[in-house]
């Protein structure tokens, strides 16, 4: 059964710095959105049950589960996904860590897990306990976390020498 233009919601809202209006069904995931609509495949869609952490994006500076927040709900919200984070600079010297730490390896949970993280260095510093609280909900079947918490940890103090 076709969607009626009735069955269409309105949103507007800022995807890595550029305006982005739309018309979408009310059931649509912002993932879907984001990847099939928008084209920024860099967001990446795991277990579609909010487990795994590979659809993380940042809304409003928050760490969310893109694949189960819903389009309409970014309707006036500032997204950045890992191309925006990317492109800003915003994460250059986590994403030279991860890579100096070899803390990816295939890939495909890594810009969950720079959202994650990209979240946790906006706060006060914490220890690696902490860190690895934070990053709990982000599943990594390759590294084994303690490469992602290192490179978390060296950017959290190179940062806060930095200020």
């Amino acid at each position: 059964m076709a969607e009626t233009d009735e069955a269409l919601h309105s949103i507007t809202f800022s995807l890595n710095g550029e305006e982005v209006s739309a018309r979408v069904e009310a059931r649509m995931h912002l993932a879907d959105f984001i990847r099939g609509v928008m084209g920024q495949t860099g967001t990446h869609i795991g277990c579609e049950h909010g487990v795994c952490g590979a659809c993380n994006v940042t809304v409003d500076g928050r760490s969310v589960r893109s694949c189960l927040m819903l389009a309409v709900q970014a309707d006036g919200a500032e997204v950045e996904t890992i191309e925006g984070l990317t492109r800003k600079g915003i994460i250059a010297d986590l994403q030279e860590e991860f890579v100096v730490r070899n803390a990816l390896q295939c890939g495909y949970c890594t810009p969950g897990m720079l959202a994650t993280a990209a979240e946790i260095l906006q706060g006060p510093q914490r220890s690696r306990e902490a860190i690895r609280e934070a990053l709990s909900g982000n599943f990594c079947r390759c590294t084994g976390y303690h490469a992602i918490v290192d490179a978390v940890e060296a950017v959290m103090t190179r940062r806060g020498a930095a200020s």
